[in-house]
């Protein structure tokens, strides 16, 4: 194959326009540097898109909502100027099998009142556990734009760094710290078991510790990943969580907007096929068909396991690290069903519209049902009876649907990349019917009111948009794979064994989520290194 050679134009190439990698590039131009984004598909955005896969209806195909992207992110790089509007959710509403239904708003003392028909003793201690998890989250905010120090370094800028990590925990107090450390090892069931007793509320909250992981919700570590997306702000107000007006793509096309005015250069339909490699030292990429690209550097927002072991020689690579990016837990366990209504679904609990449909509709009646569901994931099935959580993106932002139409998105758990026997091929409108059929219990209009439905796998995820089995996070949030051990222990500071090569993508620290972060701390190990 004919390669062709266009010398050295740039300083930055960034593989992937991801959100993390539109951040990385925004935040390289705005510095100065000449930033080329490369992007396989024909639009910008990776997991972070809008499409109008049935006329006139919008769907956020595979990430659906927004508040971990760093406040400081959209300040700095001015994203509501290019277009980024976020509309908060109100609340959570959790219907349930017997006909009652839990719902929490963000009106606190009618939450309180909700909770209190189930358990008074919860509904007092429903704001304490808030301001709790509000301590616990600004002890973990302040490490989420941390550079991790490598431990056993003695280098200045690492034993730096282990200073500053145990100045900060020295000053969250002996409490604090115990309290941070017992959440970051535990189960979400444990952990919510020493604050309530309310089934379908402990359901709901653990849910959050378990989306995008194959943990249950009696999984150590699970307690982790609920905090992790407790760590929700719109707006500065935290535990807030919502949606971007016109979809997740807008967020995509906000952030593709900055870097274009900062000066980089982003290049849609050129898929990668290696990274150039020379004496140790990544010097640009070669695309599929073998157009040569030279930079300086380069910055992959790709997952680890698709970065290292797809794009690169492992001759080129130490052999203990390409051991370690093999081990790396990326378990697909998620998948999506987006529909087409011809109107709003009707709730048997809480008929007609209101504002219940505005916000997060959770499929999460009890712990039992939850650990079912995680049951037949862990033998290689789909969870017939999944958890579900929904949003309504119409009901909120009219111009996602025709009108009087809606479109509706649902999250389901657990989806196993790996299936036993089978093949998502084969079972990926199965997997629909039994997100339809578990949801139609709680809203029997539901089936009648589908004008068409988009059913998302794993597979499909790793086939659309290149996330290696299906992972939402680019590897999961598990103790053993955060802060200095994430991707691998010793590769945690966004460099990798190979010169200029940078990893940019939620498989670096801080993690998963459209959160923005991974881009904009490796951004400034760049600029450090060039």
């Amino acid at each position: 194959m004919m390669t062709h050679y266009m010398g050295t134009p740039y300083d930055v190439i960034v593989i992937g326009a991801g959100h993390n990698g539109l951040v990385n590039a925004a935040y390289m131009a705005r510095a100065g540097r000449r930033v080329l984004v490369l992007e396989k598909r024909e639009m910008v955005g990776g997991a972070t898109v809008t499409e109008e896969i049935i006329q006139g209806f919008k769907f956020s195909v595979f990430s659906y909502v927004v508040s971990l992207l760093r406040p400081e992110i959209i300040e700095e790089l001015e994203l509501p100027k290019h277009g980024l509007q976020l509309l908060a959710l109100d609340g959570t509403f959790t219907p349930l099998p017997d006909g009652n239904y839990l719902a929490r708003w963000h009106d606190g003392e009618r939450t309180r009142q909700e909770i209190r028909r189930f358990s008074t003793r919860d509904a007092d201690n429903y704001d304490r556990f808030g301001l709790h998890m509000h301590h616990m989250s600004r002890a973990v905010r302040e490490i989420l734009m941390m550079r991790p120090p490598e431990p056993s370094s003695l280098k200045p800028s690492d034993l730096a760094g282990m200073g500053e990590l145990a100045k900060h925990f020295k000053g969250l107090g002996n409490k604090k710290f115990y309290d941070l450390v017992r959440l970051m090892t535990a189960s979400a069931t444990d952990y919510l078991d020493r604050w309530f007793e309310c089934d379908p509320l402990k359901a709901t909250m653990s849910a959050s510790g378990i989306i995008g992981t194959f943990l249950s919700p009696r999984s150590p570590g699970s307690a982790y990943v609920l905090l992790h997306h407790y760590m929700g702000e719109i707006d500065g107000v935290s535990r807030s969580w919502g949606f971007a007006k016109g979809g997740m793509g807008a967020v995509a096309n906000a952030l593709a907007s900055a870097a274009t005015s900062l000066g980089a250069e982003i290049r849609t339909g050129a898929g990668i096929e290696r990274v150039l490699v020379d004496n140790g030292r990544a010097v640009g990429v070669v695309l599929e068909g073998g157009e040569e690209i030279r930079a300086s550097q380069v910055a992959s927002s790709l997952d680890p396991k698709r970065t290292f072991l797809k794009l690169i020689d492992e001759a080129e690579l130490p052999a203990d690290f390409v051991e370690g990016v093999r081990r790396f837990k990326i378990r697909g366990s998620s998948g999506k069903v987006n529909l087409a209504l011809s109107e709003l679904p009707n709730f048997t609990c809480l008929p007609g519209d209101g504002p219940h449909l505005r916000g997060s509709i959770s499929i999460s009646p009890s712990m039992a049902y939850l650990e079912r569901a995680y049951d037949e994931a862990k033998f290689g099935r789909f969870s017939s009876r999944p958890y579900m959580d929904i949003l309504i993106p119409s009901t909120i932002d009219p111009s996602m649907a025709p009108p009087g139409k809606h479109v509706m998105s649902i999250f389901v758990q657990y989806a196993p990349y790996q299936l036993k026997d089978t093949t998502w091929e084969d079972q990926r409108e199965a997997f629909g019917d039994a997100v339809i059929d578990t949801l139609s219990e709680y809203a029997p209009n539901l089936k009648n009111a589908i004008i068409g439905r988009q059913v998302v796998s794993p597979w499909d995820m790793e086939q659309k948009i290149g996330l290696t089995e299906g992972n939402i996070f680019h590897g999961e949030l598990t103790l053993d794979q955060l802060f200095f051990l994430r991707p691998v222990a010793g590769w945690a500071q966004f460099k990798t064994p190979l010169h200029q090569l940078f990893l940019c993508g939620s498989g670096a620290h801080p993690g998963g989520g459209v959160m923005g972060a991974p881009g904009k701390l490796a951004a400034v190990e760049m600029l450090k290194s060039s």
